[in-house]
């Protein structure tokens, strides 16, 4: 019922606005602009705009609006990809008349009035071309633009359909999505292509990461080591997944140093983490998660707990 309740929404609203997390990635802009494109093309006469910080990387799949405070008085809301609303890109998301939270990430942040979370789901992209089938019997259809952008974020959030979220589900709506005219190659160019520099950290990545005798492995890059590469700390999200395919390694550690805190992020072939960025205000999927520490002290205990997780892993 949940799902028929945001399409009957979207259609009683002639003004809605998207929201997703910060530091968007491929689901993120996917699900977010991959909506805008199926609610404008069905009903041209609407107002749809998507906002948040822009990601310099993932300019080829959209482009942020501007939109005016006074815009929101009587607009929906929808917040695609954040499952934390201190996570939501511009908070004027507060400002609707009524907001959906869509996401497949754990609910462990009940904000929103209408709420669809689907942990099942590989993305929320995958999600969102779900609202697709549904919506049709609406009025509602998707344009090959939008079809773009919901492939590029499952392509995105799966690893090119290598993580274990990938169902048979995952690969029917790709199935379906490769059906629209638009230009696969150029899109994987665009998520994939890698810049000289970022190539040459990765490279110090596979000679400088560190692995315990647990299947624990970490890696720290510090600003001076970032600025030495000419990498800012978003872009290193390029780089999360390299140590994947190590044999030995059941989970990892990226410590990404920043102004004023130092981002974690953890993955993971086996043992739960979800659970270790929750400890440090942080959340995500029990095999891809996030956190913030202050110190490297802080981290010394994060990397303590993983090497536990990985420890009683069998």
């Amino acid at each position: 019922m949940t799902k028929e309740k945001i399409i009957h929404t979207m259609k009683e609203f002639e003004t809605i606005i998207i929201h997703r997390h910060v530091r968007p990635d491929p689901d993120a802009i996917g699900s977010q602009a991959g909506l805008r494109e199926m609610i404008k093309h069905s009903f041209p006469e609407k107002n749809v705009f998507i906002v948040g910080d822009e990601e310099p990387s993932l300019l080829f799949l959209a482009q942020m609006d501007e939109v005016e405070d006074e815009v929101y008085k009587n607009a929906l809301v929808i917040v695609c990809d954040t499952a934390n609303a201190a996570r939501i890109s511009d908070a004027r998301y507060k400002l609707g008349k009524k907001v959906i939270k869509i996401d497949h990430h754990p609910n462990v942040d009940l904000y929103g009035d209408l709420i669809w979370v689907d942990t099942e789901s590989s993305s929320t992209s995958e999600m969102i071309y779900e609202l697709v089938l549904l919506a049709k019997y609406e009025g509602f259809t998707l344009n090959n633009e939008g079809a773009k952008l919901i492939y590029g974020g499952i392509v995105g959030d799966t690893g090119r359909f290598l993580f274990p979220s990938t169902t048979k589900k995952t690969f029917q709506y790709a199935a379906d999505l490769v059906t629209y005219d638009f230009d696969r190659s150029n899109l994987y160019d665009g998520i994939y292509n890698t810049k000289d520099n970022i190539a040459r950290l990765r490279g110090f990545i596979l000679q400088h990461f560190k692995l315990s005798s647990s299947g624990m492995s970490t890696i720290k890059l510090t600003t001076s080591i970032l600025d030495e590469y000419k990498i800012s700390p978003n872009e290193t999200s390029q780089l999360v997944n390299v140590l994947g395919d190590i044999e030995g390694i059941k989970a990892w550690a990226f410590f990404i140093e920043e102004e004023d805190l130092i981002r974690v992020r953890l993955r993971s072939k086996g043992p739960v983490i979800n659970d270790i960025a929750a400890k440090y205000d942080g959340g995500g999927h029990p095999m891809a998660a996030g956190a913030s520490v202050r110190t490297w002290d802080e981290t010394d205990k994060v990397t303590h707990d993983l090497d536990q997780v990985c420890m009683a892993f069998e």
